[in-house]
């Protein structure tokens, strides 16, 4: 019996250690390709039968009248989309089912203010042709390692556009299409119960080595991910730095991070930059791991794929990051000011993960809402140790037509212009991701030797 015991452990951690299946049969991969009823990230191509949601017809990619060209700030492509109808409290019954719960909660937190304009539901995600072909490869030979901490034998494209769980889901998000590498300028804003707010700003640098036309996944060094983030603002905390290594196996090797304090002028290893460590600059109201709705490693939750929604979420922001409106017309007491934000019908992944036994996390539980179209995440909904609601994130974003300078496509590929987490217990929220007053970011395909530790001290005077 104790021989029969040794061996059911033995091959129990054994299983632990193993790739979970996650490619499908050609036959279901070929679901994404021309003809199938898959678009070629995984999302359903049909419409819903009353019309609402349309049908996918290839995401937008063509630039609008009046867009000055590369480097320059987004149009709107549809300056005439007016709101369709207006979510308040008092209609709110009529929508309940369309919404997240904690979407609910903002509308009972502010019942005279807080309210949602509905448009047209524009489905414009997409990505370049090496990306859909990319995606294709995944389906057939991508698997999940590392009890889910890894992606084995998947490149470029979505690693799981065929979904079976939560984590795929989650690593759908992690490593979407969002070009191949660039800068932009963060600004964030944590704003008071009274309105009132300081801006800080943050440089930031980004390789997604994951995303490379033609790269193999022996090319990584198990990195997908090179990130540097440097605050030029406010003086307090200028010339602090943040640099980041994302792992693609982080059992293999956890998140590689460094951080540089200008007072001690030491880049020192920061082991504490992820989980619920408090984010740079956010006034203790976000986590480290919130940053883009999700990101690190999943290895403190369990994670469910509960299944697809239709709710109204951030899409198309054109106008709410449009370079014509400034901060102080964006920053307002309680929220953010709706009239500037649009939002859409559109079909959802939810995943919802609980925190294990035996690790910890300020949020005990999360439930993500996951765009269909693009991976990316658009609402989560935090829960506290009781289990109560306690935080409401939702992503602002938009389809990028700008070709760029690396892979002169245009793609559609959907990026936030602000994110937004509400507090509803103290009443605050922090805005970030903004850059209407700001130059515009651009793409720019970084070597990986830029953001070598040893070559951080270079970059505090540039």
């Amino acid at each position: 019996m104790r021989t029969l015991h040794t061996r059911v452990l033995a091959c129990f951690a054994l299983a632990l250690t193993l790739p979970a299946l996650a490619k499908v049969p050609k036959e279901q991969a070929d679901r994404l390709l021309e003809g199938g009823d898959l678009t070629p990230m995984g999302a359903e191509k049909a419409g819903t039968k009353d019309g609402a949601i349309p049908a996918w017809a290839g995401g937008w990619t063509q630039a609008p009248p009046g867009w000055k060209g590369t480097g320059t700030k987004a149009v709107d492509p549809f300056p005439q989309d007016k709101p369709r109808f207006t979510i308040t409290a008092p209609n709110l019954g009529q929508y309940k089912n369309n919404l997240s719960p904690g979407q609910l909660a903002l509308f009972a937190r502010y019942p005279n203010t807080y309210k949602m304009n509905v448009y047209q539901t524009r489905r414009t995600a997409g990505a370049p042709k090496f990306i859909y072909e990319a995606t294709y490869q995944n389906a057939l030979n991508a698997e999940l390692g590392s009890n889910g901490e890894a992606v084995v034998n998947g490149i470029t494209g979505i690693p799981f556009p065929i979904a079976q769980n939560g984590q795929e889901a989650m690593w759908n998000h992690k490593l979407r299409y969002r070009g191949q590498g660039g800068r932009r300028i963060n600004v964030q804003a944590a704003v008071t119960e009274s309105g009132s707010f300081n801006e800080s700003r943050l440089r930031e640098d980004f390789r997604l080595a994951y995303s490379a036309k033609g790269i193999k996944p022996e090319d990584l060094n198990n990195v997908s991910i090179y990130f540097l983030q440097v605050v030029t603002d406010p003086p307090r905390l200028a010339g602090t730095i943040t640099l980041v290594h994302e792992t693609m196996d982080q059992v293999k090797e956890p998140r590689r991070a460094w951080q540089y304090n200008p007072g001690q002028r030491r880049l020192r290893r920061a082991p504490n930059v992820g989980y619920d460590n408090p984010g740079t600059a956010s006034d203790g109201l976000r986590t480290n791991d919130q940053f883009d709705g999700f990101n690190g490693a999943m290895d403190r939750y369990t994670w469910k794929l509960v299944g697809k929604k239709e709710i109204y979420i951030p899409y198309n922001d054109y106008r709410l990051g449009s370079e014509k409106v400034k901060y102080r017309d964006i920053l307002k007491q309680q929220h953010i000011n709706k009239d500037l934000v649009r939002y859409e019908l559109h079909r959802v992944w939810v995943v919802d993960s609980q925190l294990k036994s035996g690790t910890s996390h300020i949020y005990k539980r999360r439930t993500f809402y996951v765009d269909e179209d693009s991976w990316q995440i658009a609402v989560v909904d935090c829960y506290d140790k009781r289990n109560q609601l306690w935080r409401v994130q939702e992503s602002h974003s938009l389809a990028v037509y700008d070709p760029g300078q690396v892979t002169k496509e245009a793609s559609g590929a959907i990026g936030p212009v602000m994110e937004v987490v509400h507090d509803l217990n103290s009443r605050r929220y922090l805005a970030m991701a903004m850059a209407n007053e700001e130059p515009a970011g651009y793409e720019h395909l970084w070597p990986s030797s830029y953001f070598d530790p040893a070559n951080v001290s270079k970059l505090v005077t540039k």
